[in-house]
């Protein structure tokens, strides 16, 4: 990646990609980063990269995310009781000619479920500097939140449509980060000498022979988009370091899969060392 002679930019600057369950996979990087003692100078989230991006910038740890995810995990009755509870709608709904989805989520009462407490309510008061990636609906065009309300915006940048509720902010009406900006490494230039990257949208599912249902087709096709509109991104620039983990297995719902994720993923870890030491030689 090109900088401007003129900038100066130290340190690292991470940017984490969206792609739901398969996200948890970017707790796999921030563990390695906190192994080799290296903090980002700035991180930049999209959708479920924003949820963890804000979370461990925050000041909680790789480890303490993935103990967090793992705990929050363990009970699956009782975390899908309180995933009930965050719904928008009724089941009814469906029965009263209103066209309402009975399904549909409140962002900010999931982040409520997902986030530890530390999770502070302003990107102010953030221990590194975060950048959240949602898209503006009627504007049709990304939005980069870095100051104010944090959760209205991580949940704006989570807002997967048909599953979780257009959230209203600054006069606008926010959508998935993913539909625009699936990994937002862009965000970071000229604020680090060395952007790293994780992708998890990479790779097509492994189950070949059984037809999507309607929900899962649904999502699916979120995720080719991403993975049509990072590949892109990527023919005309790069980040200096690129990880992908392999969690092509996974859809993105997997969410009680979420060991078997970073079981998938640590080969980042090393991955991640390996890259980083040569591109820190550089800078």
């Amino acid at each position: 990646m090109t900088l401007s002679p003129t900038d100066k930019p130290e340190g690292i600057g991470l940017a984490l990609g969206a792609g739901g369950a398969r996200g948890f996979a970017h707790i796999v990087v921030l563990e390695a980063l906190d192994e080799l003692g290296v903090k980002p100078v700035a991180i930049a989230g999209s959708s479920m990269g924003a949820v963890i991006g804000a979370a461990y910038a925050a000041g909680l740890t790789g480890k303490e995310l993935r103990a967090h995810t793992l705990g929050l995990m363990r009970n699956r009755t009782s975390f899908m009781a309180q995933v009930l509870r965050a719904r928008v709608g009724r089941f009814s709904d469906l029965l009263s000619g209103l066209g309402a989805n009975p399904v549909l989520m409140d962002g900010e009462r999931l982040l409520d479920l997902f986030w530890p407490v530390q999770v502070p309510d302003r990107f102010e008061q953030l221990a590194i500097p975060f950048t959240a990636v949602a898209t503006d609906f009627h504007g049709r065009r990304e939005v980069l939140f870095e100051s104010g309300p944090l959760a209205p915006a991580v949940a704006g940048s989570m807002a997967i449509a048909g599953l979780v509720k257009p959230v209203s902010a600054d006069g606008m009406y926010l959508i998935d980060g993913g539909v625009t900006n699936p990994l937002p490494y862009r965000a970071l230039l000229g604020r680090a000498a060395v952007i790293v990257a994780c992708d998890v949208s990479r790779g097509p599912m492994l189950e070949t022979h059984v037809s999507p249902n309607p929900f899962q087709a649904m999502i699916g096709a979120g995720q080719i988009l991403q993975r049509a509109i990072t590949a892109e991104m990527l023919k005309a620039d790069a980040p200096d370091v690129m990880l992908a983990p392999q969690v092509q297995g996974f859809n993105a719902l997997d969410f009680f899969k979420a060991a078997q994720i970073f079981g998938a993923a640590d080969h980042l870890r090393e991955d991640l060392k390996r890259a980083l030491g040569k591109e820190l030689e550089r800078a």
